[in-house]
């Protein structure tokens, strides 16, 4: 990873004369008041290595006599350098030989020298960098096209069943009606048989009554048919059992039903109606399981891919097409924790790079920015940042475009460390 060794500015913006040689692991601080040039150094390092996108629109200090002069001594033996009225890029190597911005795009990230455009992207174009550095751009997306697709049919099923579902509610249903429509002529044949039974019952009572007469005939003439009479006796006493036993079947029902069969027949097809209209609520149900259950596969073969990826930063991922970390997505990540998920995400867009700069770090409280710089130091990334602050904390102070000398920091220091309200 290439890193900054030492860099030499004077008349940039705020910046009268600065030279600084940056620590190579950790944070570097560039602290001091509003106003006093921080910013300043961030912006020429930015211009000595990003190219002309990068230069101020007003490069040249306010009241300056001469042009801006840059020079930025990279570890990888490259000296930087923009000099004279149009600042023209020099980039010479330790042979001596001289290249230009494409040599310095080849290890030198622009993120890295312009975070915030990271930090101010969308939610989905940070997630989409993180995707394409680790290599799961293409195959996430077509996974969550997937699950899009699912889940909107799934939506459409589940709406059609609860339509469905409310439909065969409204449907009227008899539990008293036949299973099955009933069909006139098998009534009329029903009719005919038991009017047949009927009949023949009738002819049985007709063949009782005769028998009867027959006797009262042979009883007259008992005298001379006593044989025949006892033969007439027996035959009646059977036939007298067997009418005693008959039982005549009703008609009614089924005349009533000849008359009401149209409304019959609805009460039988209202049921019908309901029965089919919850067999189809049934497999709609079916189908928004199935739909369910390919859904979460998909969803878990997401979490699968991802869990298999090489993050940046351990807890760092992406849910529904947004960066999370240690669960939170960016909106409810605390200022410091962006700043550490953007840091690793800009060094793996180009691991060539060891370097990122950061502007206002003053929302960093002193334990998070110890915490941040020891983290950094451990990654082995060099960063090179502004505070609003004369604290200890500062690697460097600026002070009206120039580094202060130890002493006087440390005598600024005292006197506010002295002072007292109501004392001058």
């Amino acid at each position: 990873m290439v890193k900054i060794n030492k860099l030499e500015i004077e008349n940039v913006k705020r910046i009268k004369a600065v030279q600084l040689e940056p620590k190579a692991e950790g944070l570097t601080v560039i602290g001091g008041r509003n106003r006093q040039g921080k910013t300043s150094v961030i912006d020429a390092i930015a211009w000595a290595l990003g190219g002309d996108r990068f230069r101020p629109s007003q490069a040249q200090r306010e009241g300056a006599l001469t042009p801006p002069d840059l020079r930025v001594e990279l570890d990888n033996g490259l000296i930087v350098e923009r000099r004279g009225k149009n600042s023209e890029l020099k980039v010479t190597d330790p042979s001596g030989r001289r290249g230009g911005q494409q040599l310095l795009n080849e290890f030198v990230e622009q993120l890295a020298l312009d975070l915030p455009r990271f930090m101010q992207a969308s939610s989905r174009e940070k997630a989409n960098t993180l995707l394409q550095i680790i290599g799961l751009r293409e195959q996430l997306a077509a996974l969550e096209g997937q699950e899009q697709d699912l889940y909107n049919r799934r939506r459409s099923i589940g709406q059609i069943a609860t339509q469905k579902a409310k439909y065969a509610e409204e449907l009227p249903f008899d539990p008293t009606a036949p299973t099955e429509p009933v069909s006139v002529s098998e009534l009329i044949r029903q009719q005919q048989e038991i009017l047949a039974r009927n009949g023949e019952n009738q002819r049985k009572r007709a063949q009782a009554a005769s028998l009867q007469a027959e006797k009262e005939r042979l009883r007259r003439q008992l005298a001379d048919l006593q044989a025949r009479y006892d033969e007439i006796c027996c035959s009646l006493e059977i036939a007298q059992k067997s009418a005693a036993a008959l039982l005549d079947e009703s008609t009614a029902e089924l005349e009533e039903n000849i008359a009401n069969i149209e409304q019959l027949n609805r009460r039988v097809q209202s049921n019908l109606d309901r029965e089919r209209a919850l067999d189809e609520v049934a497999q709609y149900q079916a189908e928004y399981d199935g739909l369910s259950e390919a859904l979460e596969q998909c969803r878990q073969a997401k979490l699968d891919l991802l869990a298999g990826a090489q993050m940046p930063l351990p807890g760092l991922s992406v849910a529904e097409g947004e960066l999370v970390y240690q669960g939170q997505r960016w909106d409810n990540m605390s200022a410091s924790e962006q700043l550490r998920v953007a840091v690793a995400v800009v060094r793996r867009l180009n691991p060539k790079c060891g370097f990122v700069l950061l502007d206002k770090l003053e929302q960093m409280d002193l334990p998070t920015l110890q915490e941040f710089g020891s983290w950094l130091e451990a990654e082995g990334l060099q960063v090179i940042a502004t505070r609003v602050s004369t604290g200890g904390e500062c690697s460097v102070i600026i002070e009206d475009g120039y580094i202060k000398e130890p002493e006087q920091a440390d005598e600024a220091a005292q006197v506010k460390l002295d002072w007292k309200a109501g004392v001058f």
